[in-house]
């Protein structure tokens, strides 16, 4: 019989405590040998020197582990807004997640944001209240503040216990039992427990909690409505047969408590994700397996995270394959890959993100390249590009970046778009003065970038300041135009007209004639050029979207290469769209904030003092809640300001709330 395969992800909000819950899993499974600390810099997900200067997670790390003969592919997730896309490659490749609330905040804007990406993408979700090592922090607040935001009923498996204001063990439900440390750190059964005197009131607080899970497993499995309308006790491998239904509905979730940096409930936790969580889905036969990240390592190069179809010892695996499992950055070979597992892939050609590799394509270099997860063409001629994760994500600023020396220009801007490969949110304009301009949902992505591109592909750039990208929309329906390039006997011309559109999408018709007589390539290279001349825009603040281009004429002669289709259809668009045709819109960011109630006049005036718009203001007496609308171009280095107006103590986070007609 095959060892099961499950594939799970940790979500969390900043500073919850996922990377350290992480650690603690591994620790527990026997995978290392003491639990890094995240504020020490070394945590075993977290490898990358940006993730241990900053103390948070940038990359999706990976490690393995077994846990009651099942082996777990571990995916530690960033909570960083940042990297929100990161979030999005990991649930694609898991049937199940941990999501972790800190019982020190309670539901935070990116634990709602995590818990409807969850939801969205149909994977099993197990709660984690963590922190709880603190006696101030309250396990029942925070399981209502979880049902009151997340809309779901926690159902509790473990709960924390206490011994003169310090945490000393964890009750598990399920087992009804109690877990304490050993002498190594681990948690272990107290054998004495079930017959300490001292204990009564613990043993009838499990009896409670058993009740209440054994009253909602009901609802899902009739016999054990049956034996509860009876009141006759329900065995536990029964109970946990009608937890699995439970785990499975939208109405409830399993919920486990503890402190991971304490090492508290992680075996509950660890034993429920063996229990509760589906198995891996059937794929199609022909199916070598999908690539789900790419990652670059200095001296190794680029590899990607592949989650495996089939079976395949290594005598069978393609010409030109290899794969590895990835511990952190550590490669380690196998000799076969599993239906379902996910490993390091290191391929004859280069892959991309999504990408399904097919067991019948011999000439896979041409063949996968240009498939969908579903095997389609991945972009249509006429029509917009397939959908992606990168088109969740605006890039909100623009940076300039050059190189130091001239030399490099080359390298740069191989490097440059290695990284844009593996980030589906990060992208790169180049301009044809001789540089780039860097497209980042933020400030973090930014520094980040520039890091890694110094730091693993040994590039040195100069880079201007961030700016807000703006978006530009036509004002009216212009042209046509027409232009003509022409390098030695190969020429080119065309005639173009555009007019706006509602929303941020572009259109793209082209004429009958040119769609009849000209090939796929030539039809292919027009739209692609008119779409990148959109990313530059106009006045040059940002993309100019909501726009349809009409192409009424396009010549050619044969032989034309790629580059000249490009130029003549940005002359094209240049000369067709003048600086009076557009207007600029800018972004406008949706931001949520609390801060103790004696720095709410500080905070709220220095919200108004940016353009803010106060919309909503709460409090409980205690702490102050609000949320406004603020201009992003007003809100650069916010974290700083409101740092030390409120002395460190205000939270806060931000998302794009839309657009609106520029005043400046």
């Amino acid at each position: 019989m095959k060892q099961p395969i499950r594939n799970i992800a940790i979500l969390a909000h900043v500073d919850a405590g996922k990377t350290t819950l992480s650690e603690r899993i591994l620790f527990a499974a026997g995978e290392i040998h003491r639990p890094g600390r995240v504020e020490d810099g070394l945590a075993t997900m977290d490898y990358m020197p940006e993730e241990k200067e900053r103390g948070i997670t940038i990359e999706s790390g990976v490690a393995h582990f077994e846990w009651k003969n099942t082996w777990f592919n571990f995916i530690d997730t960033p909570g960083h807004v940042d990297f929100g896309a990161e979030v999005d490659m990991a649930l694609t490749a898991v049937e199940g997640a941990v999501l972790v609330v800190s019982a020190a905040s309670g539901v935070e804007t990116q634990t709602l944001a995590s818990f409807r990406k969850l939801r969205e993408s149909r994977v099993r979700t197990i709660l984690f209240v963590n922190k709880l090592d603190n006696p101030d922090y309250s396990l029942d607040e925070t399981l209502i503040n979880i049902e009151e935001t997340l809309g779901v009923r926690p159902v509790l498996m473990s709960l924390p216990q206490f011994k003169n204001g310090k945490m000393c063990g964890v009750l598990d439900v399920l087992s009804q039992s109690r877990l304490v440390h050993s002498e190594s750190g681990a948690e272990v059964l107290d054998e004495g427990w079930e017959s300490d005197a001292s204990a009564a009131e613990e043993r009838a607080l499990l009896k409670k909690y058993y009740a209440e899970a054994v009253e909602f497993a009901s609802n899902f499995d009739d016999e054990i409505l049956s034996l509860a309308l009876d009141n006759k006790p329900v065995p536990p491998k029964m109970l946990l047969r009608g937890l699995k239904a439970l785990a499975a509905s939208d109405e409830y979730v399993i919920c486990y408590a503890g402190s991971a940096l304490e090492g508290f409930g992680i075996r509950s936790l660890v034993t429920a994700l063996s229990f509760f969580l589906p198995e891996v889905p059937t794929f199609g036969e022909d199916e070598l397996g999908q690539v789900v990240r790419l990652r670059h390592f200095r001296g190794i190069g680029e590899i990607s995270l592949f989650r495996s179809h089939v079976d395949l010892p290594r005598r069978d695996w393609p010409t030109g394959f290899e794969f590895s499992r990835l511990k952190a950055n550590m490669l380690l070979p196998v000799d076969e890959i599993r239906s379902g597992d996910i490993y390091a892939m290191r391929s004859p050609f280069e892959t991309e993100l999504g990408q399904v590799i097919y067991l019948d394509d011999r000439e896979m270099c041409d063949e996968s390249a240009g498939r969908d997860a579903a095997g389609n063409d991945s972009e249509s001629v006429n029509g917009n590009a397939a959908p992606s994760i990168s088109e969740n994500y605006l890039p909100l600023l623009q940076t300039r970046v050059e190189c130091v020396r001239t030399d490099d220009y080359a390298h740069v801007e191989r490097s440059l778009s290695v990284l844009a490969r593996m980030d589906p949110s990060f992208r790169v304009q180049k301009d044809d003065g001789g540089f780039w301009y860097l497209h980042t949902v933020g400030e973090v992505q930014l520094d980040v970038l520039l890091a890694r591109l110094k730091r693993e592909f040994g590039c040195e750039v100069r880079a201007g300041s961030p700016e807000v990208r703006w978006q530009e929309r036509l004002c009216r329906a212009v042209g046509p135009a027409e232009n003509t390039f022409q390098i030695g006997p190969h020429k080119m011309s065309i005639s173009i007209s555009a007019s706006p559109l509602e929303g941020d999408a572009h259109d793209i018709r082209l004429s009958a004639e040119f769609m009849e007589n000209a090939p796929r390539e030539i039809l292919a290279g027009v739209r692609s050029a008119l779409l990148e001349s959109t990313e530059v825009g106009v006045l040059g603040k940002g993309p100019l979207v909501g726009v349809r281009f009409e192409v009424h004429r396009f010549e050619w002669t044969e032989g034309a290469l790629p580059p000249m289709i490009k130029k003549c259809c940005a002359d094209a668009v240049a000369k067709l769209v003048k600086p009076a045709d557009v207007q600029l819109y800018e972004p406008v960011m949706e931001l949520s904030l609390e801060c103790p109630v004696n720095f709410a006049g500080l905070v709220t005036g220095d919200i108004q003092a940016r353009e803010g718009k106060v919309k909503e203001i709460e409090g409980d007496g205690k702490t102050h809640f609000l949320k406004a609308d603020v201009p992003l171009r007003k809100i650069f280095g916010y974290a700083t300001g409101v740092r030390s107006i409120s002395k460190g103590t205000a939270l806060y986070s931000m998302k794009l709330l839309g657009y609106r007609p520029a005043t400046v």
